[in-house]
């Protein structure tokens, strides 16, 4: 297994294949990183066995890949936050910055995902320490960064950040030539000529290397697809999700018969494509020509490399990729994320990276399952001089009336929420600001109008749900009202008959609508109890829904209310 090859084979596939046009596919850190960690802990990188399952790797994440392309589930990795993904990212650059510093120090340090063991591998064989390397690679580090920072900031320099690698190997390489110093590693012998056809081996390591492929597949997914979508749409065309992954299945797949570990969509190649002009995936095919080229031609040239240069350009690399300003955002825009963030890059520096993106993605759904079973609940009011309904928390101008509350559920309406939404009603039902509250004066709740405009769905559950409150309701003398459901919404109440137990006259198209007819109601209601003269016995006396059935005239005749017009359409016909 070579980084050549993995960067060889799979950019022909994937220009056949991908729909990108300027997606750079290849070897990229996180995943290499993956790779390493895992299979360092497995067997040794020097073993013969260590190719294989790095090769067995990247024949499992590309069957993921192509199985989840052609199921179109692609959709399943928008659960993997970009806050899971940046803490993660930070935590593994970490990792990869120190797993390096044996290449600088001089002495051989443990291999492991996590920071302690590493830390303390460096300290425990501090006395191994070796001047020559530690500052030959300072140097190198110091020349890339520099180019770096000037290639990134002087648009007339730009060239640096992509010869920045080259410079290292270039300074590095004729230093060793010239000095020959015995303390400074060299790459060594790389082998000629272009990969080879062969089948992977080792599959009785399946079974270990399971949970590896689903992070890296996950990890490769969202950085590939992520990168070609903001390519896509600033080139002007659409992309498919599901396609890509195909595309990224099957060149792993092939990449896996030539020697190839697993690759995914570089962001800093794409880039360089996407500023270079391509326009098509014959780019792609160019740079696996080129690529073939050096395999072929230009191998012994890397015989000479020192490790400390390839180190320096690794630590560069991953530099960019300790994502503390994405923390210092997050702490400003949302606590929550900023707690996911920190979540996730602590347990990955402390656990290692498998179990710090299954702990990320779990808090992630985590606060997801919160944020749907405890959905936002808005009590509405109208803004003066409209008929426009809006939170009274969001606007304060906003007054409602006397008698009746009106509520908004910004969320679909299911089993995991309908208990909390029912004992928000039961609240404002109780829980009534009347500083802000106009129209006739009566000293409780009749009406409860629900605001359905946001959601979306609502299940049986939820149905049950509502037939319950409604007869909690009507055993108070309290009548429920809809505003404005979609026609999914209205289609499932019809059918499980929460329609006529409500009412088809109690469903409207617009809350003001359904305000001026409950706002007559409550007139109407004060009004006949002011002019009633004579006491009736308690068994006697109409309910609320005796009085509300008055003649419609009675209802016209009352005295002007604050509206404009008194015609409102209700949302169904009584004979519907």
């Amino acid at each position: 297994m070579d980084f050549e090859d993995s960067g060889f084979v799979p950019l022909f596939v994937y220009a056949i294949f991908g729909s990108s046009r300027q997606l750079a596919v290849g070897p990229v850190a996180l995943v290499s990183l993956l790779v390493s960690n895992v299979l360092s802990e497995i067997v040794d990188s020097s073993d013969e066995l260590y190719t294989e399952l790095a090769i067995l790797l990247a024949l499992m994440v590309g069957i993921l890949e192509c199985i989840m392309g052609l199921l179109r589930l692609g959709w399943l990795i928008r659960f993997i936050s970009h806050s899971v993904i940046s803490g993660f990212t930070t935590a593994s650059a970490v990792v990869i910055a120190l797993s390096q510093a044996k290449y600088f120090l001089g002495y051989d340090i443990v291999r492991s995902s996590k920071i302690v063991p590493l830390i303390k591998s460096i300290i425990a064989g501090i006395d191994g320490f070796s001047w020559p390397p530690f500052v030959m690679g300072s140097i190198i580090l110091a020349i890339l960064l520099v180019m770096k920072h000037l290639g990134k900031t002087r648009k007339y320099l730009r060239f640096l950040r992509a010869a920045g690698p080259l410079t290292a190997v270039v300074l590095g390489t004729t230093f060793v030539k010239i000095f020959h110093p015995s303390s400074i590693s060299l790459v060594g012998d790389i082998p000629q000529g272009l990969p080879g056809f062969s089948v992977p081996k080792s599959f009785g390591y399946v079974t270990s290397l399971i949970p590896t492929a689903l992070v890296i597949t996950g990890v490769a997914i969202l950085e590939s697809v992520g990168i070609a979508k903001a390519l896509a749409a600033k080139n002007g065309y659409e992309l498919d999700s599901n396609q890509e992954l195909f595309g990224l299945g099957v060149a792993n797949i092939m990449g896996s018969f030539f020697s190839a570990y697993p690759t995914t969509g570089s962001f800093s190649r794409s880039a360089v494509n996407h500023e270079s002009g391509a326009k098509t995936g014959l780019s792609g095919i160019v740079s696996g020509t080129i690529m073939g080229c050096a395999l072929l031609f230009l191998t012994p040239l890397f015989e000479y490399i020192p490790q400390c240069a390839l180190a320096a350009i690794v630590i560069s690399a991953v530099m960019g990729l300790v994502d503390y300003n994405e923390a210092i955002f997050l702490w400003r825009v949302d606590k929550k994320d900023f707690l996911l963030w920190t979540i996730t890059c602590t347990t990955t520096l402390f656990l290692g990276i498998e179990i710090g993106v299954l702990v990320g993605v779990g808090v992630s759904l985590a606060f997801v399952i919160h944020e749907s079973a405890n959905p936002h609940i808005a009590v509405l009011g109208r803004l003066p001089g409209t008929t426009v309904y809006r939170n009274t928390q969001q606007y304060p101008e906003a007054y409602t009336y006397n008698g009746i509350v009106v509520v908004r559920i910004d969320a679909p309406i299911y089993f995991a929420n309908i208990s909390y939404i029912k004992e928000r009603l039961r609240e404002y039902e109780i829980v009534v600001d009347r500083s802000t509250s106009r129209g006739p004066e009566v000293e409780r709740v009749y009406f409860v109008i629900i605001e359905m405009a946001p959601v979306t769905y609502i299940d049986s559950s939820a149905v049950q749900a509502l037939k319950d409150l409604h007869q909690e309701y009507k055993s108070r003398d309290i009548q429920m009202a809809i505003s404005n459901p979609n026609r999914e919404v209205l289609l499932t109440l019809s059918r499980s008959g929460v329609v006529d137990l409500i009412g088809k006259e109690f469903y409207f198209v617009r809350v003001h609508d359904a305000v001026q007819v409950c706002l007559q109601h409550v007139q109407s209601l004060k009004e006949t109890s002011k002019t009633s003269s004579d006491p009736q016995p308690d068994d006697d006396k109409p309910n609320l829904f005796q009085r509300l059935w008055k003649p419609r005239g009675e209802d016209l005749a009352i005295a002007n209310l604050e509206s404009g017009s008194l015609e409102s359409e209700p949302l169904l016909s009584r004979k519907s």
